[in-house]
């Protein structure tokens, strides 16, 4: 059994969760139970990044303790996870600390031991939005682009990290792939940062300035800056730095990072740069996924666009908003969210697509033959192939915006399920989803070819036949949606009487059809 660690980024707790960090989360549900689906030992982990000067001023202007707030946000965050049907491991609070702050203690000893850290005077542009010094470059009409916010002159005396002294070795890693980034373009961003050289960066922010954060070892004058604060999670929560390190023997590199776009340099220089100082093993592979906008523009309190996860959850249900942002949204490209988009894609897919299938087939079975439905002959089986009925199948392929063919019949084990594992292996989320919607096309085509509710009435044994097919279709279909739509998987598996792991040698289901999937809005 091969161990497979999984992360997403750690979101930051100054306000309520959004429909971009659920993007995140589900994104990487999908890789960690398709991991566990091919028997890998996964430990997927997530959390919350509480500390830094955000924090400080939303906790003032809501009238709270830094603490107060934070506690209250990431209960709010881990209700999230547990309402999307998230199936991580773990749940790091950089607050800790009895878990956090020893380990990212002692990833600062390491990098300090090696030489890494020196105290300078920095004068620079702070924006609090970032929690980090920004350039003159980095401003449009004076103020940054992601917050909209004048940055502040700040001029203080901080320890440095030398980054700059692992430039070049980072370059070399990510130009060859030993770090390897989704997507491409991503990778080429990072690729043109490092061609400029990276420059050493403040890990640290003077204590009467900001308190609230992990002290540094042996200096109680200094702040550890939140970066290098929230990144070493990765390891804290694997217990390094602490007696007990089992997991972090067992468990680490992280096999992969997910993470949303505007955080891919932090990971992908200044954390690398981290463990090369501190001699650790280096992360294999970081995701980049894009952002979701509302209705074109970026999510606001102010415009009032702001799309609240839970309030969709409670519409529509967890595995409705999973199918939206898994297939309506592309896993490395920025996504627009809409409530018209979404309800009609609700519609057309989930009530009209995949809940009138599971409904109409689960229901012709038990009124034609019962409950209890045998396994037919496989002369008659033989009689009535699950194939395409159409002159082709044919599966859109959205990433590449191109419309693929393939000549029938078609084969579910030889090429429906191959092309899924193969999209889901590449992180192509919505593709492996096109295709099994594909696929289901292509079942409702086979009961419009042989109408079983007509044919009952003149050849039971070939109705039989083609409800069992059509009976293992939808549950072939279930089985691909198992990493997407947990949820709904497991209902279909219910209705038929069966589970993942038996139903293709099973002789007989059990048919409960039940309520629908999937009620109209």
């Amino acid at each position: 059994m091969e161990k497979f660690y999984i992360t997403t980024s750690l979101p930051y707790v100054n306000a309520p969760p959004h429909i971009g960090f659920a993007l995140e989360a589900v994104q990487t549900d999908v890789v960690a139970r398709w991991r566990r689906i091919k028997g890998d030992d996964v430990f997927f982990l997530s959390g919350t990044d509480e500390h830094g000067a955000k924090i400080v001023r939303s906790a003032e202007k809501a009238g709270k303790t830094p603490k107060a707030l934070v506690d209250d946000n990431a209960a709010l965050f881990k209700r999230l996870l547990s309402e999307l049907y998230i199936s991580n491991n773990d749940f790091i609070r950089t607050s800790d600390q009895t878990r956090h702050w020893q380990g990212a203690q002692a990833l600062w000893k390491a990098i300090a031991e090696k030489g890494d850290l020196y105290k300078a005077t920095y004068k620079g542009l702070y924006c609090v939005g970032h929690e980090a010094f920004i350039t003159e470059k980095d401003l449009v009409d004076g103020k940054c682009t992601d917050h909209n916010q004048a940055p502040e002159l700040l001029e203080e005396e901080n320890y440095f990290f030398r980054l700059s002294k692992y430039s070049q070795k980072i370059k070399e890693l990510i130009s060859k792939d030993e770090i390897k980034i989704y997507p491409d373009f991503r990778k080429n961003e990072i690729m043109a940062l490092l061609e400029e050289g990276l420059q050493d960066i403040s890990f640290s922010r003077p204590s009467k300035d900001i308190s609230w954060g992990v002290p540094v070892p042996g200096d109680s004058s200094q702040t550890m800056y939140v970066w290098c604060d929230a990144l070493s999670n990765y390891v804290s929560a694997l217990g390094f730095g602490g007696s007990n390190n089992s997991h972090f023997k067992k468990y680490w590199p992280a096999d992969l990072h997910v993470i949303g776009k505007d955080i891919l340099r932090f990971h992908a220089a200044i954390w690398i740069g981290m463990l090369l100082s501190a001699g650790l093993l280096l992360p294999k592979v970081i995701f980049v996924h894009g952002f979701i906008t509302s209705g074109g523009k970026k999510m606001s309190k102010t415009i009032g666009n702001v799309v609240d996860p839970f309030d969709l959850i409670r519409r529509f249900s967890a595995d409705a908003l999973r199918y939206f942002l898994l297939r309506e949204v592309q896993p490395f490209e920025d996504g627009d969210f809409t409530e018209e988009h979404f309800v009609q894609a609700y519609n057309a897919n989930l009530a009209n697509g995949l809940g009138n299938y599971i409904s109409r087939v689960s229901k012709m079975i038990v009124q034609y033959f019962g409950e209890d439905f045998e396994k037919p002959a496989e002369s008659f089986l033989d009689s009535v192939p699950l194939q395409a009925h159409s002159e082709l199948l044919r599966i859109q392929n959205k990433d590449g915006g191109n419309i693929e063919t393939f000549s029938v019949p078609f084969s579910y084990e030889q090429y429906v399920y191959p092309q899924y594992k193969k999209a889901l292996d590449a992180y192509q989320f919505s593709r492996a989803l096109d295709i099994t919607w594909g696929f289901l096309g292509e079942l409702d085509r086979y009961i419009q070819h042989y109408e079983p509710f007509k044919l009952i009435k003149t050849d039971k044994e070939k109705t039989h036949a083609v409800l069992w097919q059509t009976a293992y279709g939808a549950l072939a279909c279930a089985d691909m949606l198992r990493p997407f739509l947990p949820e709904t998987a497991k209902k279909i598996f219910e209705i038929f009487g069966t589970t993942p792991d038996g139903y293709q040698n099973k002789k007989s289901f059990n048919i409960t059809p039940g309520e629908g999937l999937f009620p109209r809005k």
